[in-house]
C-alpha cells in the first residue's frame, strides 16, 4: 500500500479527533454527562493513537544498523499494537467504569443543548475523517471485502484508522442515544447505559486490533498472490531446474524477505550457478517489487522413492 495514503488518513483522523476532544470536554463541563466524558476520553485516546502511528511510520523509515540488519520496518506493527492496548486501557476501561459509576449514582443531564450541539458537530467531523480513510483504503483494497482487507493488510495504519473511525461514529451514536433518553425520561441511568455501550464497543475494537497486529508482530509471510508471483518467477527461470522449498516473511508492510532452496543442474560450474542465482533474483524483484531481501540456496535435487515410482 502507499505509505502516503496511510499518512493522509492518519492526519485527517488526528485533526478531527483533536477538535472533537476539545468540544466534548467543553460539553461535559456544561452538562455533567458521563457519555460526553467517555466520548471526550475516547477522542483523546484516538488522537494519541494517531500520533503513535505517525511516530511508528517515521521510526520504521530508519536505515538498517548492525544491531538491526533487516531494518526497522516492523516498528509500524509494534506501534499499531500499542494503539490497541491504549484504546483498551484508556478508552474501554475508563468508559466501562464511568458508565457503572453513573448507573450507581445517576443524575440528570444539565444544559443538554450543549451535548446535542457537540455530538452533531463531532458526527460531521468523524464522517469527514472516516470518508478519507475509506477513500485511501479503496486505492489499495482491490477486490477484497472490508473484513478481508482489515485481516490481510500488511500495512497496519489504514485498518487501524478505519476501525477507530468506525468506533468513533458508533460511539457518538451511543452517546446521542444515552443523552437523548436521559433528557426524555429525566432518568440519568440512561446516560450511564450509553457510556457502558461505548466501553463495550471500544473493548471489542481493541481486541480485534490486538489480534491482527499480534499476528503481524510475530511475523506473517507473503500473501498467496505475492507467493504465486515469486514461485512463477523462480520456476520460469531457465537457470532453476526446480523449486525445492520457499519461505517468505514481511520485514515491514512494503518489504519482503524471500528465502528459497532451488535445484540446479549437477554439471553446472560455480560461475554458472552464481550467474543463474543473480538472474533468478532479478526475475523475483521484477515480479514482486516488495521482495527486497532475497536469499537463494542452490542444491542438487534428488527425488524421494515415493516420487520416483
Amino acid at each position: 500500500m502507499s505509505a502516503s495514503g496511510g499518512t493522509k488518513a492518519i492526519v485527517a483522523a488526528l485533526l478531527a479527533n483533536g477538535a472533537i476532544a476539545v468540544a466534548k470536554f467543553v460539553a461535559y463541563v456544561f452538562t455533567g454527562s458521563s457519555s460526553m466524558l467517555a466520548e471526550a476520553v475516547h477522542s483523546v485516546a484516538d488522537a494519541g493513537n494517531q500520533a503513535l502511528l505517525l511516530v511508528g511510520g517515521r521510526r520504521a523509515a530508519r536505515d538498517r544498523t548492525p544491531q538491526h540488519p533487516f531494518g526497522y520496518g516492523r516498528e509500524r506493527y509494534f506501534y499499531a499494537f500499542v494503539v490497541a492496548v491504549v484504546l483498551f486501557t484508556i478508552g474501554a476501561i475508563f468508559s466501562l467504569y464511568e458508565g457503572w459509576h453513573k448507573i450507581s449514582d445517576p443524575h440528570p443531564v444539565e444544559s443538554p443543548q450543549w451535548a446535542f450541539g457537540v455530538l452533531i458537530f463531532a458526527i460531521i467531523a468523524e464522517i469527514f475523517s472516516f470518508r478519507t480513510a475509506i477513500r485511501e483504503s479503496n486505492l489499495v483494497r482491490g477486490n477484497q471485502s472490508w473484513i478481508s482487507f482489515i485481516r490481510r493488510s500488511k500495512a497496519p495504519e489504514l485498518p487501524v484508522v478505519l476501525l477507530e473511525d468506525l468506533g468513533a461514529l458508533l460511539g457518538l451514536i451511543f452517546a446521542l442515544f444515552g443523552v437523548s433518553m436521559a433528557v426524555i425520561t429525566g432518568d440519568g441511568v440512561w446516560d450511564g447505559v450509553g457510556t457502558l455501550m461505548i466501553g463495550v464497543l471500544l473493548a471489542v475494537i481493541a481486541v480485534v486490533l490486538a489480534l491482527e497486529t499480534k499476528s503481524l508482530l510475530i511475523g506473517e509471510g507473503a500473501s498467496p498472490e505475492s507467493e504465486q508471483r515469486i514461485v512463477a518467477a523462480l520456476e520460469g527461470s531457465p537457470e532453476v531446474s526446480r523449486l525445492i522449498h520457499l519461505r517468505t516473511l514481511h520485514l515491514g508492510p512494503e518489504e519482503l524477505l524471500v528465502a528459497a532452496k532451488i535445484a540446479v543442474r549437477h554439471d553446472d560450474t560455480a560461475a554458472a550457478i552464481a550467474a543463474g542465482i543473480d538472474a533468478a533474483e532479478r526475475r523475483i524483484r521484477e515480479a514482486e517489487p516488495m521482495a527486497r531481501v532475497i536469499y537463494l540456496e542452490p542444491d542438487i535435487y534428488q527425488s524421494s522413492p515415493a516420487e520416483s515410482r
